[in-house]
Formats: structure tokens, C-alpha cells, sequence
């Protein structure tokens, strides 16, 4: 059993003692999910990245991010509970596709990302953080570039 199961095990024994898994339909969880990830961003609102990469040093914001991570990591379980996923294989198998697509030598210390080609022939755009605007991958530079779902 590894740390996911035993965490599912606990979480789900909690939910079923209190008689709450009538509430907790797939998209009842995935809506919560998404309500604690915003509490989770919450604790940076209108802070500088200064500010934010201090958080943990200071005891009681560090407490605060280590509960919003917490309730985000019980809800993704129960998501994942509920739709049958198997987390920690999903995430393994996410490592090498990602290898795949975000090629290492083309994008190394950029911060680019690919977006999607909508079709064969079009082009192909990535995000250049350091001009904050997206941009055309010159035909030179494609040489067989597979492109990643982009996700915003």
C-alpha cells in the first residue's frame, strides 16, 4: 500500500463514519477541489513574489499553506477514488509524455510552452514569458516538434 491508498483508506473512513458520501458526487468533489485550491491562492492575493516566497519561513502562513495543500491533496483522492484513477501510476506516466513534448534542449531555462496545432500545417505558437506575448515558432525550428495540450 503506498502513501496514496493509505491516505484514501483514511479520508474515505472519515467521509463514511459521518454518512457524507450521498454529498459527494463526482462534481461535488471536483467543485471543492477547485473551492480549496482557491483558498490555497487566496494566501498570495495582492503579495509581491518576494512576499510569497517568504510564506514559510513565517510559522503561521507556513501552517496555512500546509492546510490548503492538505485539503486539495484529500479532494484530488477522493476525486481520484471516485473515478477510478490511480494517482500515483497517473502521475508516473505523465513524467515521460511530458519528456516527450516540452522538448528539454529547445525550451531549457525559457519558461516557453507550447500551445496546441490545431491542424497539420498550422503554426506553431509558444508563450515567451520574457517578452509576456505569444509568438510564432519559425519553420526552422520545428524539426519534428510534437506539441502539447496547452493548458492556459
Amino acid at each position: 500500500m503506498n502513501d496514496f491508498s493509505a491516505l484514501t483508506a483514511a479520508i474515505l473512513e472519515f467521509r463514511d463514519a459521518r454518512d457524507w458520501r450521498q454529498f459527494h458526487s463526482l462534481r461535488s468533489l471536483i467543485v471543492s477541489l477547485n473551492l480549496e485550491a482557491a483558498e490555497l491562492l487566496e494566501l498570495t492575493q495582492w503579495k509581491s513574489d518576494a512576499e510569497i516566497e517568504a510564506l514559510p519561513a513565517e510559522p503561521a502562513s507556513r501552517e496555512a499553506l500546509r492546510d490548503e495543500c492538505a485539503d486539495v491533496l484529500l479532494y484530488l483522492l477522493l476525486i481520484a477514488d471516485s473515478a477510478g484513477i490511480d494517482l500515483a501510476a497517473a502521475a508516473r506516466g505523465e513524467v515521460p509524455r511530458g519528456q516527450g513534448v516540452r522538448l528539454a534542449g529547445e525550451v531549457f531555462g525559457t519558461g516557453v510552452r507550447f500551445c496546441p496545432v490545431i491542424g497539420q500545417g498550422q503554426p506553431v505558437i509558444l508563450w515567451w514569458p520574457e517578452q509576456r506575448q505569444l509568438l510564432p515558432l519559425p519553420p526552422s525550428r520545428y524539426r519534428g516538434v510534437r506539441v502539447a495540450p496547452f493548458a492556459g
